[in-house]
């Protein structure tokens, strides 16, 4: 079955590529937003904004709780991709604005799209253990 690109997947393509390229120059995400907003390049949907500052105030819980469920592999060894889609993922599963199963599907397509071969069930086996810790909880 094909992904269909709703403007939600669009707007996590969007928060994943300001996140990636905050990261890639040493800046904060939410710095790189405020920026790209000062210069006129607001995000289309206001969705990219809520994803992109909801990963910047949660980003300590959310680098806890990926470090804690990705066995044997460390945030700083993880491809920078990956890394930061488990970061949308995760503040995905702790909004709670979707379903877990539709966190964790976008975040998997995103991978399945953008990174290697093995991120796809990489990135979906972390995201099922912290939604089933966070279920519990």
């Amino acid at each position: 079955m094909a992904h269909v690109a709703t403007a939600r997947t669009k707007a996590r393509k969007r928060a994943l590529d300001l996140l990636f390229a905050a990261e890639a120059r040493g800046l904060s995400a939410g710095d790189l937003l405020d920026q790209q907003i000062r210069e006129g390049q607001v995000p289309n949907n206001p969705f990219t904004v809520k994803l992109v500052r909801g990963v910047v105030a949660e980003s300590e819980r959310i680098d806890a709780l990926i470090s804690a469920f990705a066995k044997d592999w460390s945030l700083a060894r993880m491809p920078a991709v990956d890394r930061n889609v488990l970061r949308l993922g995760v503040w995905e599963l702790l909004d709670g604005d979707v379903a877990s199963e539709v966190a964790i599907s976008e975040a998997t397509a995103l991978v399945t799209e953008l990174s290697t071969d093995d991120s796809p069930s990489f990135v979906n086996g972390v995201l099922a253990a912290v939604a089933k810790d966070l279920a519990k909880a």
